[in-house]
């Protein structure tokens, strides 16, 4: 039984070494293991966890690298396997820190990791694991679509099953088929994770405490609004909870959203208090943030929580003035 099985995107980053530099103006690049769930799984098994990743590769030599890579990171790579015809996906970038890395997926028109087929899952693993972890990049297409459908029927609203909202426009025809796809996948889930586009598409408001209300309505059991430079916000039936960003130097913000996921996952399966799990998935998104790579950026536990305990929490509030009037 695995702790955190992801299913879904799969690739080769190829990142440029010279940061603030446009992309034909690159001469040297490293290479890395990339696509969110992925980076996800690679975040949980840094961080003590077992994990494991359904997904598909081409038949070819990034392939090879792909289950090294796995292997190398204490990910479980069986679920992985190849799909004839299709090349592995790569993904260009370009890095201009603090807010701006343009990406390029090599993608089209299909993906192997987008091959999924139901017939083809473990639906035992899937319902075995403790945390079942998908994207709504995996629902843009067919057979992918129907794949992740089975897997939610089998896990039949278990504990703890996350949708990462994970709106990519490119990999949709329009916003409202991605819309319509979210709204089949929200009510079998229970966690759902996005940042203020990606809510905005899900449920149409980009004002995070009523977008985190509307997810509830529409059945997770935990709603969590990412705010970027304003931290995140996060909502059950009983609690509302909103954490500060954690001041780092940004270098690339790519994986930091992966890290956080990875953390979450974490403090779910350890019991944690909302507010405990929201710092500590901070912190490792932060020290992604703060380095170039995604997959091998992932902090460990010790730096984790360090860096979680280094930052005080956000104060209260202070109360209004006297007559009504906040100073």
């Amino acid at each position: 039984m695995l702790d955190v099985l992801t299913i879904g995107r799969i690739g080769v980053d190829i990142y440029p070494l010279q940061v603030a530099t446009p992309l034909a103006d690159v001469e040297t690049f490293g290479r890395f293991l990339g696509g969110s769930p992925t980076n996800v799984a690679v975040a949980a098994a840094r961080l003590g966890l077992r994990s494991g990743v359904i997904t598909r590769t081409g038949a070819d030599a990034f392939a090879g690298y792909v289950h090294k890579a796995l292997r190398e990171y204490g990910v479980d790579d069986s679920h992985v396997h190849p799909v004839d015809g299709l090349p592995t996906p790569v993904t260009f970038c370009e890095i201009f820190p603090p807010d701006h890395f343009p990406l390029w997926f090599y993608r089209t028109p299909t993906a192997p990791d987008l091959q999924i087929r139901p017939g083809e899952l473990d639906l035992a693993a899937i319902v075995a694991a403790r945390v079942f972890w998908l994207t709504g990049t995996g629902l843009c297409q067919q057979p992918s679509r129907d794949a992740h459908t089975a897997a939610l029927a089998a896990r039949d609203g278990r504990p703890h099953t996350v949708l990462d909202l994970d709106y990519r426009p490119m990999f949709w025809p329009d916003a409202g088929t991605a819309t319509a796809a979210m709204a089949e996948a929200l009510p079998r889930v229970t966690v759902a994770v996005g940042n203020l586009d990606e809510v905005e598409v899900a449920v149409g408001t980009r004002d995070p405490e009523r977008a985190a209300e509307l997810l509830l309505e529409r059945g997770p059991r935990l709603a969590v609004v990412k705010l970027g430079p304003e931290g995140v916000l996060a909502r059950t039936a009983t609690q509302c909870v909103r954490v500060p960003p954690m001041p780092v130097e940004v270098v690339n913000g790519l994986g930091a959203g992966d890290a956080f996921g990875g953390a979450l996952c974490l403090g779910l399966l350890r019991g944690w208090p909302l507010e405990r799990t929201l710092r500590f998935a901070n912190a490792a998104g932060a020290i992604v943030a703060s380095r170039l790579a995604c997959s091998a950026a992932m902090p460990d536990y010790a730096e984790t929580e360090a860096l979680a305990r280094d930052v005080p929490p956000e104060p209260e509030p202070s109360a209004p003035a006297l007559g009504g009037e906040d100073r």
